[in-house]
């Protein structure tokens, strides 16, 4: 395998690169992005037991913003429950970009990857046939060893910059469509958390 790599001329090195942070970005991702530790299962139901148990005090708020980001957007409601829908509404939009940025974190990198991987693939191509060409006009056709070097070098090369581009590419496509079922899915989380704190509050 080393000497594959090898084979492949110096274009291999930053396309190493890029699968090393692409491996790292999708292993990262797919680690933040679990349901479990962005929207806990039955928090707002949690949070409704703490305000009908008179217990939803400072503590309790600061716990829920630490619990997950889910608990960070409505933590930002909670502290502002008093002043009415519309700024409970306006502090849980504010936070929830701020949460929406973060689990769009390295997203752009990890596009770009899958962008600029083919063209240095397609460049150590051009290279690889550049030393054919060059080969030959100083050596001739005599030499099968001479010319299977730089083509060896260009179908490396393309090979191993769509093997990086084409997992990255799937795994950007994947990460953005859970990120929008991520905001979309605290987006109704909080619009419960409004109906039910301020129904309860016109109730009394």
């Amino acid at each position: 395998m080393f000497e594959v790599l090898k084979n492949g001329g110096w274009m291999m090195i930053p396309i190493i690169i890029c699968s090393i942070v692409s491996m790292a970005i999708i292993g990262e991702r797919l680690w933040f992005l679990q349901r479990k530790r962005i929207i806990p299962a039955e928090l707002v139901a949690y949070i409704w037991q703490l305000h009908r148990d008179n217990q939803l005090d400072d503590g309790a708020i600061r716990r829920i913003k630490h619990s997950s980001l889910l608990g960070k957007i409505l933590a930002a409601g909670l502290q502002n429950r008093k002043y009415g829908r519309e700024m409970m509404k306006t502090s849980l939009e504010e936070v929830g970009r701020q949460v929406t940025h973060e689990l769009e974190r390295y997203l752009n990198a990890l596009g770009s990857i899958a962008s600029i991987t083919p063209l240095l693939g397609l460049l150590g191509t051009v290279d690889g046939i550049i030393r054919v060409f060059s080969d030959i006009a100083a050596s001739g056709l005599g030499d099968p060893v001479v010319l299977s070097r730089g083509i060896s070098e260009a179908l490396i090369c393309t090979a191993s910059g769509l093997t990086v581009a084409i997992p990255s590419l799937f795994f950007h496509r994947y990460f953005e469509r859970l990120v929008d079922d991520r905001v979309v899915r605290m987006e109704e989380e909080a619009l419960r958390l409004i109906d039910f704190m301020q129904g309860d509050r016109e109730d009394t």
